[in-house]
């Protein structure tokens, strides 16, 4: 980007705790009108340094990106709620302000109030970055209905002849959002079915909320490009739900579902996947999760076939050989289209296999007992996961709002008695 439209003061450890303080490093912030991006992060501002830069940034209406991550390290749990309101009041006051990175920032339950302000009137809002903000799943209620307000707004702007962007992506992983969560973050992301691309790694949720947040949430966003759920919980269930609503995302690109307790439910999203509905899959990132040789033959038959595009799958941590024949199909695969795309003139990043070197070499004979009494209860439990999830579908068709559908509790509650 042009200097004369990037402003930055990043990673220069600054400590600035009044308007004096952040003066001298603002003044040609202050004269710059042409100004798109800003870039703050890696120091620590107080309230009265924020007063003071709030008052400068709320000129610029030209200003398109807002890095304000990592800017409240030291500060008090005190100072957070009116420093941050002084600059997210500032920044809603900018029509052109489309992308807001508030990373790395404590927020919680105690100061998210300016923050729910902020995304449930800013229309603008394209692209919103929440990554390691300690939000707990009551803050990321809160979080998940001001964006559902937010939808409802840029409707009403758009009824009044505005032209008004979709929210296209939203990062908020490292969280803890957790399943008490997840009930509004699927109506967020229903409201939301422009969204292209959602990345809620690490965040505590398990197989009954993983279920709600992709069949009555994600599952509506039909232009779905890249999703990026690794580090949390599926076994069964979550598989199922996956399984079902992946099929209605043609255009998706990015599937990461890494470290996620899937083991041999896994089949079920290959299986899903070689149905042939995702004809645009570039990547399938899917370390750590117990997949074993007949899964690997499932996803290698699907890229053969009914993934053309992908290029790059990530397979390691797994439990097959790095000399299964399967492994060298893909090698041989996608080596074939990087080549095809280098000729073709395309820029080539992120091909091939990831490095192969934890992989489990488990057969039959040396099974772990444990491993294999979980297989066994898994069959076990098979026939009542199937009839509850079957009445879970039948709630989630009758238009009541989750957290008030006694059905659908109860639902849950013997989803997790049956939970293996």
């Amino acid at each position: 980007m042009d200097s004369s439209r990037l402003f930055s003061l990043e990673g220069q450890s600054l400590k600035l705790d009044n308007a004096s303080d952040i003066e001298p490093h603002i003044a040609s912030l202050r004269t710059n009108n042409a100004i798109q991006e800003i870039r703050l992060g890696g120091n620590t501002l107080g309230v009265e340094a924020c007063k003071a830069l709030a008052e400068v940034l709320g000129t610029k209406k030209n200003l398109q990106i807002a890095n304000l991550d990592d800017i409240f390290t030291s500060r008090l749990l005190s100072e957070i709620p009116p420093a941050l309101s002084s600059l997210l009041t500032a920044l809603l006051s900018l029509p052109n302000l489309h992308t807001v990175n508030l990373s790395d920032n404590a927020f919680g339950l105690n100061t998210q109030a300016p923050l729910v302000a902020f995304l449930s009137s800013h229309t603008p809002l394209q692209h919103l970055i929440l990554k390691n903000n300690g939000l707990g799943p009551a803050a990321g209620v809160l979080i998940a209905d001001a964006l559902t307000t937010l939808a409802s707004k840029k409707e009403e702007a758009r009824k009044e002849g505005q032209d008004v962007p979709n929210l296209e992506t939203v990062v908020c992983g490292r969280n803890r959002l957790e399943n008490g969560s997840m009930a509004a973050w699927a109506r967020a992301f229903k409201a939301h079915n422009g969204v292209k691309e959602v990345k809620m790694v690490q965040n505590g949720i398990r197989p009954e909320g993983m279920a709600v947040l992709l069949r009555e949430g994600l599952g509506h966003a039909r232009g779905l490009r890249v999703l990026d759920l690794q580090d949390n919980t599926f076994t069964v269930i979550g598989a199922k739900a996956l399984a079902d609503v992946v099929v209605g995302w043609a255009d998706l690109r990015e599937l990461a579902i890494g470290d996620c307790l899937l083991g041999p439910r896994i089949l079920l999203v290959a299986e899903a996947l070689n149905q042939g509905n995702n004809l645009e899959v570039e990547i399938l990132r899917l370390q750590y999760n117990d997949i074993d040789s007949k899964g690997l033959k499932v996803f290698r038959d699907a890229a053969g076939f009914a993934l053309p595009r992908l290029r790059r799958i990530e397979l390691n941590g797994n439990k097959f050989s790095e000399e299964d024949p399967s492994i060298e199909d893909l090698r041989m695969v996608l080596e074939e289209r990087r080549k095809a795309a280098e000729s073709d003139g395309e820029e080539v990043d992120e091909w091939g296999l990831d490095e192969l070197d934890e992989l489990e070499d488990e057969s039959d004979e040396d099974e772990d007992e444990d491993e294999a009494q979980q297989r066994v209860e898994e069959e076990t439990f098979e026939e009542e996961q199937e009839r509850v999830l079957k009445e879970a579908d039948e709630a989630e068709n009758e238009n009541v709002p989750l957290e008030q559908d006694k059905k659908v509790d109860e639902l849950a509650e013997r989803l997790e008695r049956a939970e293996l």
